[in-house]
């Protein structure tokens, strides 16, 4: 339900009615007939009229494309990445006359302030990073037509979700370490909260419940190197030999840096005494010594999902499903037990 004194929205009458924002624009646009299921099509009206919904002429001259721009909005963390997935949706919107404004949380994740002086006023749409999500509030991103990147798709606020396989690539990396033989796991995790990093914890931890023998240690670590250098070097050192994890899985590169790192403070080798892995394939990935096995994500193509996927909630249709593969990438840094 909207909040005292507030307007109903188009999310509002979404989650009352237990449909997408997406079927919400179809039904209501007239366009729902072969989309959306009649009975469907009837709660959703039921829903607005129960609410006191009417459409936001406004928010619907901007669908409409009248200011063709799009604001990404992204946490100032994995610039890299970051600037891949902005690449990405800046190809597919210039093929549709549209411009992408990019705009950091200043803060890494948090509210941020208004980039302009009204965002419903110079946007089309928003494409947002769920760990950046908070920010969305300040510039009333989440008043406009909306599309969550890496955001959980039963909770999300937007009109649509674009993910990668993340559970998929956590699931490659643990097959591939029990493979070598490692039985004895540390998780270095991200100590940020986001849905991203809970789907990794998860599918760790629920994997390795499956293998007799398997144990699993977690310690978390803020997204830098020296963060995560601090974090390694205390949940490997004062273990015996017997007890000391051999495996280390990272939540990103940057972490998997910190722990090389650590591991040299505390005379470990890399891969023979403690292997490490990452998740992105940054850069950083091949330039550290040994070369670091970790999960490739496509950053160009997960901007283009998230542009299309916006164009789609504006033109009243049902945005493409299905989570982007990701693939595993075996270097150096991970050998026998």
């Amino acid at each position: 339900m909207p909040r005292a004194g507030t307007r109903p929205t188009s999310r509002d009458v979404a989650r009352a009615a237990g449909v997408s924002q997406a079927a919400v624009s179809l039904v209501l646009g007239d366009k729902w007939r072969g989309r959306v299921a009649e009975a469907t099509a009837e709660r959703v009206r039921e829903a607005a009229r129960t609410l006191g919904y009417r459409p936001n002429l406004a928010a619907r001259n901007l669908r409409l494309g009248r200011t063709r721009t799009v604001l990404l909005v992204v946490p100032a963390l994995t610039t890299e990445f970051f600037a891949g997935v902005y690449t990405g949706a800046a190809r597919v919107a210039s093929r549709h006359g549209f411009g992408v404004v990019l705009y950091p949380s200043p803060e890494g994740i948090g509210p941020a302030r208004d980039p302009f002086a009204s965002a419903q006023a110079a946007l089309d749409g928003v494409i947002a990073s769920s760990m950046a999500a908070e920010a969305l509030t300040a510039i009333r991103g989440d008043q406009l037509p909306l599309v969550m990147l890496d955001s959980d798709p039963s909770g999300s606020v937007g009109a649509a979700t674009v993910n990668l396989d993340i559970a998929g690539g956590v699931r490659q990396v643990t097959e591939h370490l029990l493979a070598l033989g490692h039985r004895r796991f540390l998780h270095l995790a991200a100590d940020v909260a986001s849905w991203t990093f809970e789907v990794r914890a998860r599918e760790l931890a629920a994997r390795l419940r499956e293998v007799p023998g398997a144990s699993l240690r977690t310690a978390r670590a803020p997204l830098s190197i020296k963060g995560a250098e601090v974090s390694a070097e205390a949940a490997l050192s004062g273990l015996p030999a017997p007890d000391r994890p051999t495996a280390v899985v990272c939540d990103d590169d940057h972490l998997a840096a910190g722990t090389y790192k650590a591991a040299r403070r505390l005379g470990l080798r890399v891969p023979e005494d403690l292997s490490v892995t990452g998740l992105d394939d940054l850069a950083l990935a091949s330039a550290i010594d040994p070369e670091l096995t970790t999960v490739r994500l496509d950053a160009e193509l997960f901007g283009e999902r998230g542009m299309e996927a916006l164009l789609a909630v504006l033109e009243g249709r049902v945005p493409a499903a299905g989570d982007i593969p990701v693939e595993l990438v075996v270097r150096g840094s991970t050998g026998p037990a």
